[in-house]
């Protein structure tokens, strides 16, 4: 499994780790005599979850896992690419947890806006490994 692969799942874990402690302690804030300021966090958790564990883990999971033609180095693409997708989508995620936080849209706008471009950096990269089959439309 190529390194950035490994980075990206280790990454979306430590994500999903940190989605469900929050979750549990908002579940159980619901019972407790816990402060109802947690519920703030609620965004929080599900930005946690869905980019930071869903989205972080397809693309380690694409990147390892599309078809690479031939044996070079070069082969899954421009590794780089990989690279700088993995730091945008986690910067873009803790940008945006912070401005959820501190209600600062202008944050939340930046955070989503690196998310967007991790993502647009992982489809150039696998665009080159993709290839008709073969097969002729009727």
């Amino acid at each position: 499994m190529p390194l950035v692969s490994v980075w990206f799942i280790r990454s979306a874990l430590l994500y999903l780790l940190a989605g469900f402690t929050l979750g549990a302690l908002l579940l159980a804030s619901k019972g407790l005599a816990l402060p109802p300021e947690l519920w703030r966090w609620l965004p929080v958790h599900l930005e946690l979850l869905l980019v930071g564990w869903l989205v972080q883990l397809v693309m380690g999971v694409a990147y390892w896992i599309f078809p690479r033609f031939g044996m070079t180095p070069q082969a899954r693409g421009r590794e780089g690419l990989a690279w700088l997708a993995l730091v945008l989508l986690n910067g873009g995620v803790w940008i945006a947890c912070l401005g959820m936080l501190r209600d600062w849209p202008g944050l939340i706008v930046a955070g989503r806006a690196a998310v967007v471009l991790a993502a647009a950096c992982m489809a150039l990269n696998v665009w080159t490994r993709t290839r008709a089959s073969g097969i002729s439309a009727m």
